[in-house]
């Protein structure tokens, strides 16, 4: 089998790529740096330019399946600007891909992308499943529902589509995860707000292999790429400070600080979303860490 990549050199992509080839899975990769470009039998770079709509199209030769992860990141200041770029990067990658198999004769019967949980509204209290009606009204909620819509797209084509909605990534080689820890290691560990704000989160090994489960099993949907157990951000903040030796003693930072220092993007600090993966888990597939004392562990040896 021969899958293609968006997003490959990235956290979650580098991770999938390892699997891929652990499971002989050849990989066709997309790259806007030339410097980027490999080609050996198994990894094959192919040059894209998203905002240009230049791709080459021999990224498509012998593919089955495409694995969508590309997207700006979401943790850094939304002024209007960045706020376009979060959008487009996207949806136009995502138009782009869907313009290319429509105008040219390929194999691609399958395609798998990255969602977020971002869909869903601020909650204390709602437990959020796949076919939850309720959606968030703000900028996140907006460029999910608008990035959905664009893959669900591939479906005119004849080409089945899976959505995966991701919760907070925990990895040490970056996102949130180092962010998280190093002031912690450092003794300026501090909750947000009050802490009760629910986080769902999943190991980047877990969402790896998340997503080769969704490409050996064919499963077509929506599905809430979260662990089973989500924790409050007090209980992850105590969790972290434990496996490192440190007591948290600064009070929680107040959420008009964080909106003074970081503006807009500070909501992703104080957003509570309480989600299930339950229907992941019916399909088969086991979680490696389903609690996040493991994962913890597994992520400060």
């Amino acid at each position: 089998m021969k899958v293609l990549i968006t997003g490959a050199t990235g956290m979650i992509g580098q991770e999938i790529v390892k699997l891929c080839h652990q499971a002989n899975i050849d990989v066709h990769y997309l790259t806007t740096r030339q410097g980027k470009i490999q080609d050996t039998e198994d990894y094959r770079g192919f040059l894209w330019n998203p905002k240009q709509n230049e791709i080459d199209v021999n990224c498509f030769n012998g593919v089955e399946v495409i694995i969508h992860l590309v997207g700006a990141t979401v943790a850094k200041r939304w002024t209007s600007k960045y706020k376009k770029e979060i959008l487009e990067s996207r949806t136009v990658s995502t138009r782009l891909l869907l313009n290319a198999l429509r105008d040219n004769d390929h194999t691609v019967r399958h395609v798998i992308s990255a969602s977020a949980i971002g869909i869903y509204p601020d909650s204390f209290q709602n437990y959020y499943m796949e076919d939850s009606p309720e959606r968030d009204l703000g900028f996140l909620g907006e460029v999910v529902q608008k990035w959905e819509s664009s893959v669900l797209e591939f479906g005119e084509l004849g080409i089945d589509t899976s959505l995966l909605r991701i919760g907070l990534v925990l990895s040490e080689k970056g996102g949130a995860f180092p962010k998280m820890k190093n002031p912690i290691k450092l003794g300026f560990g501090a909750v947000f707000g009050n802490g009760k704000q629910w986080q769902s989160w999943i190991h980047v090994e877990d969402l790896a292999h998340m997503f080769l489960h969704v490409l050996k099993e064919e499963l077509i949907g929506v599905f809430n790429a979260v662990a089973p157990n989500p924790v409050s951000n007090k209980k992850l903040t105590y969790a972290i400070a434990k496996r490192l030796n440190k007591r948290i003693i600064l009070p929680g930072v107040p959420r008009l600080t964080l909106k003074m220092i970081l503006g807009e993007m500070h909501i992703l600090l104080f957003s509570s979303q309480r989600v299930c993966s339950d229907k992941i888990s019916k399909s088969g597939f086991e979680f490696k860490y389903d609690n996040i004392t493991s994962a913890i562990h597994a992520l400060i040896p």
